[in-house]
């Protein structure tokens, strides 16, 4: 089971409210980011499981450098957005998709079918 997960979200409450969620299904937050520039760090050092990233960030920057790097380390991460599959750059199409609004049944399946 992925116990500790980097989150990789713009805004501040859906950040807070994941934590929260990852805390009652028994998981850490091993991290928390809103841009590319403050999640490469923390991808670099490692300590967690796998990620969920929010697909549009702050400044309409997306997270698909961080899923780059993420795929190179062969960490499995989910994509958080509320458009379809069709948001998702070519290269990730296929990869775990976490549909906005959250739930947190829905954060707990996805995790689940990592």
């Amino acid at each position: 089971m992925f116990t500790r997960v980097l989150l990789v979200e713009d805004e501040p409450l859906i950040a807070m409210m994941l934590e929260d969620f990852l805390d009652a299904l028994d998981r850490q937050c091993a991290g928390t980011a809103d841009c590319v520039a403050a999640a490469m760090p923390l991808v670099e050092a490692g300590g967690f499981d796998c990620a969920i990233l929010d697909v549009n960030l702050r400044g309409g920057e997306k997270s698909w450098p961080i899923a780059k790097e993420l795929a190179q380390r062969g960490i499995p991460f989910i994509f958080a957005t509320g458009g379809g599959d069709d948001m998702l750059a070519d290269e990730f199409r296929g990869r775990p998709v976490l549909q906005k609004p959250f739930t947190m049944d829905g954060v707990e399946k996805v995790l689940s079918a990592l």
